[in-house]
């Protein structure tokens, strides 16, 4: 019986997989890039979890995958790359862009726990993580697991030979909870255990140790003498180097699993490899705490009737009970004059709530239940009063940070209606309208997203691995990489762009990270990724942020222009006016559009607390109003890991711009 679901992330030969399906796991997902460890995992896990294969849920560049499109599961493992962080290497850290980017790969698993938020997590890596840059880059990993992921995050420096088998193998393990007390006390690593065999099993001869070295990656092995030996033992007398069939003893793979690569591949493929029964040991302790957690109790006190929200997050109830009690959404132009052109409402709701609010002449209103069909008649005059809004509008403008209002509560009380967000990461309607317009055509379920200038000015599109624009660097060095990386002036991204032009290198835009958000621009205009590609670069290096002010500089000077047969500066326009709309209300980043729009509209809250209403009955209303009022904005470069020349192994250079964008 399934006892729960995992990914295997930077999978290797799937050490992880075999000791949590051993604990009742099902791997929905694994993502493994190296070609030969892939054969390896296959190999022997077509047969475990043959779902993984038949589902094509065995990915290979974590960086091309989409959080979305991963299945819905428990635990996430992984094994993040530890080369950037070991002894053995330059210890460049998340600094580390001279083979891929490794050391910036930890973003890649946090996006994915941000986005899919599973119960827990289990992540393993060398025991300099911990010690890395004095701490910092430990530090880092911890307060986004905790600050900005909302888990309980616990850690220990384990060895093999803690659980029963005879190898060092010191290793940093992180385990986190969603639903626990962020600053952890509850899960206690489990206690050590005597070895289950030593050396001498191992070689099946006297061996002069009882614990084992550290298996490496293989290469090139070391004399016995030399103080970094870690393959050769003395065996009955007699000097011995490893093989993959002790290493599989060492790292507690059975005498099944098969290697269909050569023994040297299998050597590098068992040292990077985790402890088989260290992962199994304590991820038995960490099922069984999450199995003592009452997740669904947890759920229901979050939904109590008090909400501690932010400036952003209060305009979504203040509008839905603004709409509610004016009956009618006036269309706004791109400057927000009011115009004559209204929505007259009848029907209020959103799709995490289980009432309707349908609105009738005068003043009342009827809360009707959608599962059960019971309906209560209320007298808005004496419920939603102008003074009771008033006062939400108020406290909205007035506050900071997280904050309840108790006039809200007190109305959610009298109405006896828990009120939810509308909206979250896989929808772009936070309120649900049925509305004639201009008492003529009536409209039934239309959804609008809400969007508050009442507080720090939202973001129309958010930054995160999916956005990521790849640039080739051709015409500079390699050896210049360190150098130019590591400038860290306030407009870093561009004076690294300058840089590369000092020293000769030209970036020119390759391709979209992630075939997806790919996908979604082509949808929108065949040519929007080389476009959106030009308009990013010159936004990094020219520092205009204004959509309209910077379409206008790349039409007039990039040669990419009248390369792609476009000749007017509307035109130009008009492209992007249309992508701005399309993603408004159709598409995300991460999961592929089928062209379709899941909302219609966008009613904005300005700061006065009034609502402006843009729907596509008055599109060219709408396509103004974002092409004016949006800009290009700078996401921070640590957390979507993009900003950095990298050099992939053929040799080739790279450099990443993130796209976000927010009101003016």
């Amino acid at each position: 019986m399934v006892k729960f679901k995992f990914i295997d992330l930077f999978a290797g030969i799937g050490g992880f997989h075999l000791a949590m399906h051993e604990l009742g796991g099902d791997c929905v997902f694994a993502s493994e890039i190296d070609i030969q460890a892939r054969k390896t995992y296959e190999h022997n896990f077509k047969n475990i979890s043959p779902n993984l294969f038949r589902n094509e849920m065995f990915n290979d560049d974590i960086r091309k995958i989409s959080a979305e499109e991963i299945p819905d599961f428990d635990v996430l493992c992984a094994g993040f790359p530890c080369q950037p962080f070991s002894q053995a290497g330059f210890r460049r850290g998340f600094m580390d862009n001279h083979n891929s980017e490794r050391g910036n790969l930890f973003f890649n698993i946090a996006e994915i726990i941000a986005s899919k938020r599973p119960k827990a997590f289990f992540l393993e890596n060398v025991r300099g993580l911990y010690t890395h840059d004095n701490g910092k880059t430990f530090k880092i990993i911890a307060d986004i697991l905790r600050n900005e992921l909302g888990y309980s995050v616990y850690h220990k420096i384990v060895r093999a030979s803690d659980y029963g088998l005879p190898q060092h193998r010191p290793r940093t393990f992180i385990i986190g909870f969603r639903d626990d007390n962020p600053l952890g006390g509850g899960f206690y690593f489990p206690d050590n255990l005597p070895l289950k065999f030593n050396m001498s099993y191992v070689w099946g001869g006297k061996c002069s140790r009882d614990v084992g070295f550290t298996l490496r990656v293989g290469g090139r092995g070391s004399d016995i003498t030399d103080r970094r030996n870690w393959d050769s033992y003395l065996v009955d007398g007699v000097v011995k180097r490893l093989g993959p069939d002790e290493g599989k003893l060492m790292q507690g793979f059975p005498d099944d699993f098969e290697f269909p690569v050569t023994n040297v591949q299998a050597m590098k493929q068992l040292g990077n490899s985790v402890a088989v029964d260290a992962i199994k040991n304590v991820g038995r302790k960490m099922i069984n705490y999450m199995g003592l957690l009452d997740i669904e109790d947890n759920e229901k006190n979050n939904e109590n009737m008090g909400l501690n929200l932010n400036k952003g997050e209060w305009a979504e109830p203040y509008a839905f009970l603004k709409i509610i009690k004016d009956k009618r959404l006036y269309l706004s132009d791109k400057e927000l004059n009011q115009g004559s052109t209204f929505l007259d409402i009848e029907k209020v709701t959103n799709s995490n709530l289980n009432y309707d609010f349908l609105i009738f002449e005068g003043n009342e209103v009827i809360v009707k239940n959608k599962i059960t069909n019971h309906e209560t008649t209320y007298d808005t005059a004496e419920i939603i009063t102008e003074s009771t809004l008033e006062k939400i509008k108020n406290t909205i403008i007035n506050a900071s940070g997280t904050f309840n209002i108790p006039e809200f509560s007190v109305l959610q009380e009298q109405i006896g209606v828990a009120f939810q967000k509308g909206g979250n990461s896989s929808q772009k309607a936070d309120v649900i309208l049925d509305f004639n317009y201009n008492q003529m055509k009536s409209i039934k379920n239309d959804g609008f997203g809400i969007k508050s200038l009442m507080g720090a000015k939202p973001t129309l599109l958010n930054a995160s691995s999916n956005t990521n624009f790849v640039y080739s660097v051709t015409d500079f060095s390699a050896n210049l990489i360190d150098e130019v990386n590591s400038i860290d002036s306030r407009k870093k991204i561009m004076d690294r762009i300058e840089f590369i032009k000092e020293y000769g290198g030209e970036i020119t835009f390759n391709r979209i990270e992630k075939d997806v958000f790919g996908y979604n621009l082509k949808m929108v205009d065949g040519q929007m990724p080389l476009l959106l590609g030009e308009l990013l670069l010159k936004y990094f290096q020219l520092g205009i942020s204004d959509i309209k002010g910077l379409v206008k500089v790349v039409f007039t000077n990039s040669s990419l222009i009248p390369q792609l047969g476009i000749t007017t500066l509307e035109m130009f326009e008009y492209k992007i006016k249309k992508l701005l709309l399309d993603y408004t209300c159709g598409f995300f980043p991460g999961s592929k559009w089928d062209g379709k729009y899941s909302s219609n509209g966008t009613i904005v809250v300005d700061k006065n607390g009034l609502l402006h209403g843009f729907h596509i009955i008055n599109m060219e209303a709408f396509m103004d109003y974002l092409f004016d009022n949006v800009k290009f904005d700078t996401p921070s470069s640590g957390r979507h890991g993009f900003g950095s020349v990298f050099k992939e192994k053929n040799g080739e250079l790279f450099f990443k711009l993130n796209l976000q964008l927010r009101y003016k």
